[in-house]
């Protein structure tokens, strides 16, 4: 049986990837792939040549790689985007060359990927992780636990705690809050809890000093053993000390706590637009990707305890 127009041009696109291009072997299988399923789905519908191909073909095929069919399972949003962007690579191909007046695939839009929830954890995982920082009375372990209680307490950013200078805070204040400096330099003020304060006046009160006799004179709240401004990646190094003393497992960052500072604060009742503030997101949208955990747990407690729920 001869190959239909549609698969001839195919053809060529193919092994113009290929000659021309010079794309890897596992690349070009994965085209020819994705291609001889789209040259399929077109015969089906009785089209085999690709003037005849129509923007309303690209979506409806796009449809159904999400859906499956009788011979293939559903593809996920990645796959099915990677199908897509082989027919758009071919009728692209085929517009350049003028065998096309038109690209029917090139308003057509991938589908979007599945939101990443944040990663937080519990209440009670939070707690071990500031009582691992505290190991004895040093002016590090002072520093160490009062940095993971401004994390969760504040939900900053770990830029934007370790670049507090003592100005920032006001700890003594009838309400405590702290000044940080966010993306672009957009300033907020974040009220400051109990706890966070109470660690950060024992270390300013018995720590700080002790560390700044070291250095050559730094506004900077959080200081290392030299004296200096605490960097990032030292952060990230006490946080993960911290996390191994305290026996949890998965991945553990200075976003983590900035996560679970917003979902907590979500399923405690508080409403998104101020956590929105709190946060320091330019755009609530960013910020109703939490609203998808408190969501989730809301199903896990339901699955679990309804009867009619299985």
């Amino acid at each position: 049986m001869s190959a239909t127009p549609i698969e001839r041009a195919a053809r060529g696109w193919l092994t113009h990837l290929d000659v021309e291009r010079g794309v890897s072997a596992n690349t070009l299988k994965a085209y020819r792939r994705d291609i001889g399923r789209w040259t399929a789905y077109l015969s089906s519908v009785g089209v085999s040549d690709p003037d005849t191909v129509t923007e309303t073909h690209v979506t409806d095929f796009l449809a159904r790689l999400r859906e499956g069919d009788d011979e293939h399972p559903p593809l996920a949003a990645n796959s099915a985007a990677r199908t897509l962007v082989a027919v758009r690579g071919l009728h692209r191909f085929l517009a350049m060359e003028g065998d096309l007046d038109a690209d029917p695939a090139a308003a057509v839009s991938p589908p979007p990927p599945p939101a990443r929830l944040p990663k937080a954890i519990s209440l009670p995982e939070v707690e071990r992780l500031l009582d691992a920082a505290s190991v004895g009375d040093t002016p590090a372990s002072l520093r160490d636990r009062a940095l993971l209680e401004v994390l969760y307490g504040t939900g900053a950013r770990i830029s934007e705690a370790v670049g507090l200078d003592i100005d920032d805070v006001a700890t003594d204040a009838e309400q405590p809050v702290v000044r940080l400096e966010g993306k672009g330099g957009k300033q907020r003020l974040v009220p400051l809890g109990s706890y966070a304060r109470e660690a950060l006046t024992a270390y300013l009160v018995r720590g700080r000093p002790a560390l700044a006799a070291k250095g050559k004179g730094t506004p900077a709240i959080f200081l290392n053993q030299r004296g200096s401004r605490l960097s990032r990646q030292s952060a990230w190094t006490l946080l993960r000390a911290a996390a191994e003393r305290a026996d949890l497992t998965g991945h553990i960052s200075p976003h983590t706590l900035r996560h679970s500072f917003a979902t907590h604060l979500l399923e405690g009742g508080a409403d998104v637009r101020v956590v929105q503030e709190l946060l320091g997101h330019a755009s609530v949208t960013t910020t109703q990707v939490y609203t998808l955990v408190t969501v989730q747990q809301l199903r896990e407690v339901y699955a679990q305890s309804h009867p009619r729920a299985r």
